[in-house]
């Protein structure tokens, strides 16, 4: 089983972001995908700095491929989108609008926010050229295998959400901006404050949500520390990593040895929780009755 990292959802500073790349070329990950994925805007600050990440990242042995954005509404979005085929790397699509630019018969991968819910869409995505698909994450272990046998059979590449913030919808409207009472065109970049988004609490000061400009993510931190041995059972391929500000590197190498073996099923979680204290991890879209709920019997 490989593992991806998927496309950063968060807004760093130039520096942080080079650096955070530059550490994953001395990770155990196979595959990288990078670029801007939630809000055009945030793209100008690092745009120049890609190519040579992508070339420091393949000339480690990493497999690369460049995000779509996940909501494209703009002329300067739709040229983006254009752009990126140019490029000469894998594009990994979260917006089917993607599909339109890309050469008829060239092969993409599909990103987790697109809805691939059934056979009939993995059959279709495959003959566009489709060659892996990221599930969306809400999907219990039964539709996974499902997936993942219909997928093998048209030679597809099946990744599972493994750890991070569950993305759960892309706006119009960007929270961030809205909190510091400011419009979306003068957000002022609000959401660079909080590195791996701001927390959302309910009336009664309960953990609900997390903001992240245009974005509402998990409130909990998807953790597949438990369910590794029934994804591979399910011919699940790879499993996929969001980026989050601190320990990432730490977090991979933790993956790669439970994948391995080398550490037993709840060590995992538990290392997890010991860097990231204060965070809740959650596995119930696999098996739970919901998405918020764990199986593990350590949590914060």
């Amino acid at each position: 089983m490989e593992l991806t990292v998927g496309s950063n959802q968060f807004f760093w500073p130039a520096e942080t972001w080079s650096g955070f790349y530059d550490d994953l070329t001395r990770s155990p990950v196979d595959r990288v995908v990078i670029g801007e994925l939630v809000c055009s805007k945030r793209l100008s600050f690092y745009q120049d700095r890609i190519p040579e990440a992508i070339s420091k990242l393949v000339e480690a042995g990493k497999e690369v491929a460049l995000t779509s954005l996940a909501l494209v509404t703009l002329k300067r979005e739709r040229k983006l989108t254009a752009e990126l085929a140019e490029m000469g790397v894998t594009v990994e699509i979260n917006d089917l609008t993607a599909l339109a630019y890309l050469l008829e018969g060239s092969d993409f991968s599909v990103g987790p926010l697109v809805n691939v819910y059934n056979e009939g869409t993995i059959t279709w995505l495959a003959s566009r050229g489709a060659r892996r698909v990221c599930l969306p994450p809400e999907l219990p272990i039964g539709s996974v295998e499902t997936l993942a046998k219909a997928a093998t059979d048209l030679g597809i590449a099946i990744e599972v959400w493994g750890h991070g913030r569950l993305p759960l919808a892309i706006s119009g409207r960007c929270y961030h901006a809205r909190l510091h009472g400011r419009s979306k065109d003068n957000c002022q970049f609000a959401c660079e404050e909080d590195p791996d988004g701001l927390d959302v609490l309910t009336v009664e000061g309960r953990p609900f949500m997390a903001m992240n400009g245009v974005q509402t993510l998990s409130d909990s931190y998807a953790c597949i520390d438990h369910q590794i041995e029934l994804l591979r059972s399910a011919g699940v391929s790879a499993l996929r990593l969001s980026p989050q500000s601190k320990g990432f590197v730490q977090l991979c190498t933790l993956y790669r040895q439970r994948i391995d073996r080398t550490l037993s099923e709840g060590e995992l979680a538990n290392a997890v929780l010991s860097f990231n204290p204060g965070v809740h991890l959650s596995d119930g879209f696999l098996t739970g009755a919901c998405g918020a709920e764990w199986s593990g019997t350590s949590n914060s």
